[in-house]
């Protein structure tokens, strides 16, 4: 599973929404997802095969958490698209103040 695939799916983006907050246990991004743990153990899996996921396990729970790091691949790719806007949206702010 690569960066992107697994963030293309808006059930993973959720979960890494919540793990944003701090590590979670399973049963609890389970409660808060609202879906079968089933559906979100094959949504773990593949956060965890994209590297965006850490899991401490502790007896019989299993503690996720967010690993940031490969974001930064996110990142760079998204850096050229972010001049092309910061570029138009100044364009649009000039045309916006000139018709004032």
């Amino acid at each position: 599973m690569t960066l992107f695939s697994a963030l293309a799916d808006p059930i993973r983006r959720d979960i890494l929404a919540l793990l944003r907050l701090g590590e979670q246990p399973a049963g609890a991004l389970v409660d808060q997802l609202g879906l079968p743990q089933p559906n979100v153990s094959k949504h773990l899996k593949a956060l965890r095969d994209a590297g965006l996921v850490r899991i401490r396990i502790d007896g019989p729970w299993r503690y996720y958490s967010l690993d940031p790091a490969p974001l930064i691949e996110l990142d760079r790719w998204l850096d050229p698209y972010r001049a092309f806007w910061a570029g138009k949206l100044d364009a649009l702010e000039d045309h916006l103040n000139r018709s004032d």
